[in-house]
């Protein structure tokens, strides 16, 4: 977890300190930031799934262990549970959301 969280780190530092050393020069045509748009809307949905996915197997896992170690309570731990998995899903989707309105201002 650790060497991931390094990696995006070191990514988000080095894309956001490229255009501290850029020179002026006249913009293209399209604009240099198109290029910038579907990096960014790939990194958000992907960081997204991921951080989504990881969440959401800690918490049915949880829930499980839970409900190993007291059967009883199995009908007390599923409504929190979905409702959990639910508000986790709901950041996935819009980060979605985000990542298909940066995609729409890249001219096709």
């Amino acid at each position: 977890m650790n060497k991931v969280l390094s990696v995006v780190s070191f990514l988000f530092a080095a894309l956001f300190a490229l255009p501290a050393f850029a020179q002026d020069a006249a913009p293209a045509a399209g604009g240099d930031y198109l290029g910038w748009l579907a990096i960014g809307a790939g990194l958000a949905i992907g960081i997204a799934a991921a951080g989504g996915g990881m969440g959401q197997g800690r918490a049915a896992a949880a829930a499980l262990e839970g409900i190993a170690r007291n059967p009883g309570a199995a009908g007390k731990l599923n409504g929190p549970m979905i409702l959990g998995l639910a508000l986790i899903e709901s950041l996935v989707i819009y980060a979605f959301v985000i990542a298909i309105m940066l995609t729409l201002k890249i001219p096709g």
